[in-house]
């Protein structure tokens, strides 16, 4: 009976110890099994993010920008080339006019912030005034043509309209360029940035120091001459 008793009790010792067995290893795949889904989502999700990062962000740059090409023939003659590269995102327009003696300015126009700046190519200089209901005007015709997607546009000399704008050159008001927007800072890096005011014109003691000739798709042609004011 002793032996008996000892080999029930061993017996349902080790009946214990195999179901306890079984009811751990039965655990176990559990654990690896959503360990493995838990790693797959997580791939699964790295994976749509880098995908859809690189699949549109490189198209919505590229929707940004858009340049227009203006041609036209000055009151000489001359046959003038004009670039304007528009950026929709930040509504500014940058004109690049080249003259005939080769040289290139770059007139920004920043259509958020109401501020129009000039950058001559023959001037470490750059120029800065507010913007006039004449100017959004005018430079609201490159955005209409940007909208459309016309990318050339020929003026014709017999409706074009033409005159003559005077800037004065505030030398001692200098701009800090730090409180401007990244389009100024980008044209105008490392040079000093001056205001500059209309006024109806030098007079005889006052010498032109530059002129500009800009025109826009809405047959209106600018020349702009710069002086420095008296300080």
């Amino acid at each position: 009976m002793e032996r008996l008793g000892g080999c029930m009790a061993t017996c349902r010792g080790e009946k214990q110890n195999t179901e306890g067995d079984g009811r751990l290893e039965s655990k176990q795949p559990n654990k690896s099994l959503w360990g493995s889904l838990t790693a797959v989502l997580i791939l699964t999700f790295i994976a749509i993010t880098v995908i859809g990062i690189l699949g549109f962000k490189p198209n919505n740059q590229k929707s940004f920008f858009q340049i227009v090409r203006i041609s036209f023939q000055d009151q000489s003659g001359f046959l003038v080339n004009q670039s304007a590269l528009v950026d929709k995102q930040k509504d500014v327009v940058t004109y690049y006019v080249t003259s005939q003696t080769n040289h290139t300015t770059a007139v920004l126009f920043d259509l958020q912030n109401g501020l129009l700046c000039y950058k001559p190519d023959n001037q470490d200089t750059c120029f800065l005034r507010k913007m006039e209901s004449a100017d959004l005007e005018n430079v609201q015709t490159i955005l209409n043509m940007s909208k459309h997607k016309v990318n050339q546009f020929w003026l014709q000399g017999n409706q074009t309209r033409y005159h003559t704008e005077f800037l004065g050159v505030l030398g001692r008001n200098q701009v800090e360029p730090l409180t401007l927007g990244e389009p100024f800072q980008t044209l105008c890096d490392r040079i000093p940035i001056f205001w500059v005011r209309k006024a109806q014109g030098p007079g005889k003691q006052r010498l032109i120091y530059f002129c500009i000739d800009i025109c826009f798709p809405n047959n209106i042609c600018v020349s702009v001459c710069f002086y420095y004011l008296p300080d």
